[in-house]
């Protein structure tokens, strides 16, 4: 059950996504990578790579496209799709994999040496989503998460986004151990997305990346 008057289940982000077409202004599905995602992992070897709710696979293809050997995951059949046409355009499928999933109750059966999350909502609280996606990081491995802040309307993703779904950057490190974890990066502000038509959209974002202690 939704605590935050959301219910953000498989029916909520089929239903997100086929609505989410990239002809659509705004929508996620034809977004480039996140920004963050060159500035905190480009300085980082390649390994392997979680990405936890991939939506149209823009930050896993990216990662791919570096060397790295993603497995990208999903509860959307609607953004698998979309996400693997992408990936076959872009000449980086066979370094991706791509796995339907519900994030609350799957778990990978290895551990990672990048495990990263971009605007991710489950249908658990958030902060427990990270919590348990935080357990997915190998020793000496990197976390990164980058969530909403709280708003109180629409956003440039298409949807609300209630203050349970959301989280602050003091939050998220709160729960990360600091004999366990080191922060490297935690931060909030806004940034502007240009979306289709040259339409500014602004966003306002947290971004926490931290480094498992070997």
């Amino acid at each position: 059950m939704a605590t935050h008057g959301f219910d953000f289940d498989k029916e909520y982000w089929e239903r997100h996504w086929q609505q989410g077409s990239a002809d659509r202004p705004g929508s996620m599905a034809g977004n480039p990578p996140n920004p963050y995602l060159t500035r905190e992992t480009d300085g980082l070897t390649p390994g392997t790579a979680l990405d936890a709710g991939c939506g149209s696979g823009a930050e896993a293809i990216r990662l791919a496209s570096r060397g790295w050997q993603v497995t990208a995951a999903d509860i959307s059949s609607e953004a698998l799709a979309l996400a693997a046409e992408r990936a076959a355009e872009s000449g980086a499928a066979e370094r991706v994999r791509w796995v339907e999933a519900d994030l609350g109750s799957w778990r990978p059966d290895t551990r990672f040496d990048l495990v990263m999350t971009h605007y991710a909502h489950p249908a658990m609280p958030q902060l427990e989503f990270y919590d348990r996606i935080a357990g997915w990081v190998a020793p000496g491995g990197t976390l990164l998460i980058v969530g909403h802040l709280h708003t109180s309307g629409p956003t440039g993703h298409g949807h609300h986004h209630p203050a349970e779904a959301s989280a602050t950057a003091e939050a998220i490190t709160a729960r990360l151990d600091g004999g366990e974890w080191e922060i490297v990066t935690a931060e909030e502000g806004p940034r502007t997305l240009t979306g289709r038509g040259g339409r500014a959209v602004p966003l306002h974002d947290v971004v926490v990346r931290a480094t498992r202690r070997p």
